[in-house]
C-alpha cells in the first residue's frame, strides 16, 4: 500500500529467453526494503520457459503485477515501450523503474534511489525528469558498459546540488536501471521501438533530459549480470549494425541533443568504432555491418512505434496509450 507523501514506482522488466536471471531479478524486486508499487513484466516472445517463470512469480504480487505476452520478438527498444506505455496507463504512477531481465536490483535499489530524489527536491526546484543507478558486475566492481559520464557544460550550480546530495548530473542514462519521471513520459512520448537494439536508451534518456536535470546516485545499487565484464565497443559481432543505423537516426532525425552535442557525439562515436574494428576479430563482418548500418541509417527514418507494434500482441489499453504519447511527441 502506498505511504502518504510516497512516490508511486511502478518497475518495468523487458524479458528475453533468460529464465533463470528473469527468475533471479523478479525475486529482487519482491525483496526490496521499499516496496514496488507496481509491476509490468513484457516477454518479448520468448522460448526457453521465461513465460511459465514470470506467471508464477507474478501471482505473488497479486493485482499489483501485469505479464504482457507479445507474439513476437520486438527488441529491447520495442519491450521498453510497450511496458512505459503500461506503466503510465496507471495515472497515478510518478517514476517508472526500467530494467532488463539481467538485470538484479540490491535490495535498497529502489529506497536509495528515492532518497536522492527525496534529498534533491528538498534542496530546489523538484526538476528531475531521469535517475540512474550504479551498475556492478557480478565481481562487485564498476561495470564498464553502464558508466555514466557527467553531463558536458553544466552548470557549477547543477554540478553542486547533485553533489550536495551524494549524486552527479548526467545528459543519458542506460535502461539498467534508469527512473524516469511518468510526467516527463506523458510529455514527450516512447523509446522509438524501430530501434530494436541498441541506442534506444540513449535517444531516450536524452530526449526527457533535455531541458530538465538528471542525476547517477550511488545508493542505489544494480547487478548486470551479464555474461562477461565489458564495455559495449568490445566486438558487437553482428549487433554492430544497429549501433551504426540507429546512431545515424540519433543525429539525423533526433531532437534529443542539441546541435553542438551531435557533433561531439558523432566525432566520439567515430572513435569509438574504431576501437572496435581494431579488437574485432571478424572485420569483415564488421564491414558489411558498417556498410548496411549506414546505407540504412543516412537513407531511412525510423518508423513511429504504433507502427512498429502492430499486430505483436500488444494489449487495446497499452496500443491506445502508445497512440496517445505519440500525439503528444509530435506536439512536444
Amino acid at each position: 500500500m502506498q505511504r502518504k507523501g510516497d512516490m508511486r514506482v511502478t518497475a518495468v522488466l523487458v524479458a528475453f529467453n533468460r529464465r533463470e536471471l528473469l527468475g533471479e531479478a523478479l525475486d529482487a524486486l519482491a525483496a526490496q526494503s521499499r516496496p514496488v508499487d507496481r509491476l509490468v513484466v513484457v516477454d518479448n516472445a520468448s522460448t526457453d520457459g521465461s513465460t511459465e517463470v514470470a506467471e508464477a512469480k507474478l501471482s505473488e504480487w497479486g493485482e499489483r503485477a501485469r505479464l504482457i505476452k507479445l507474439e513476437k520478438n520486438t527488441g529491447g527498444a520495442g519491450g521498453f515501450a510497450v511496458g512505459i506505455a503500461a506503466a503510465v496507463v496507471d495515472e497515478e504512477t510518478d517514476w517508472v523503474w526500467v530494467m532488463d531481465d539481467d538485470t538484479v536490483p540490491s535490495p535498497d535499489a529502489l529506497a536509495g534511489a528515492l532518497g536522492a530524489h527525496e534529498r534533491y527536491r528538498a534542496s530546489g526546484p523538484d526538476d528531475l525528469a531521469v535517475m540512474g543507478s550504479r551498475v556492478i558486475w557480478t565481481d562487485g566492481a564498476d561495470h564498464p558498459m553502464n558508466t555514466p559520464k557527467s553531463k558536458i557544460r553544466a552548470a557549477a550550480a547543477e554540478r553542486e546540488r547533485a553533489a550536495a546530495v551524494g549524486a552527479m548530473e548526467i545528459r543519458s542514462i542506460s535502461f539498467v536501471s534508469a527512473f524516469l519521471r511518468a510526467a516527463r513520459v506523458r510529455e514527450l512520448g516512447l523509446p522509438l521501438a524501430d530501434y530494436f537494439l541498441w541506442n534506444d536508451d540513449f535517444e531516450y534518456s536524452a530526449r526527457l533530459l533535455r531541458g530538465a536535470r538528471g542525476i547517477f546516485t550511488p545508493d542505489s545499487v544494480v547487478t548486470h549480470k551479464t555474461a562477461k565484464r565489458g564495455s559495449s565497443d568490445a566486438d558487437p559481432g553482428p549487433r554492430f549494425f544497429f549501433e551504426v543505423r540507429n546512431k545515424l537516426w540519433v543525429f539525423r532525425r533526433s531532437d534529443a541533443l542539441y546541435g553542438w552535442e551531435k557533433f561531439l557525439y558523432f566525432g566520439a562515436s567515430v572513435r569509438r568504432w574504431i576501437r572496435t574494428f581494431r579488437a574485432s576479430s571478424d572485420r569483415a563482418q564488421l564491414r558489411d555491418c558498417l556498410q548496411r548500418g549506414w546505407r540504412e541509417g543516412t537513407r531511412t527514418n525510423p518508423r513511429s512505434t504504433r507502427d512498429v507494434l502492430r499486430d505483436t500482441g500488444v494489449p487495446v489499453d497499452v496500443m491506445v496509450e502508445i497512440e496517445r504519447l505519440e500525439k503528444a511527441e509530435r506536439r512536444s
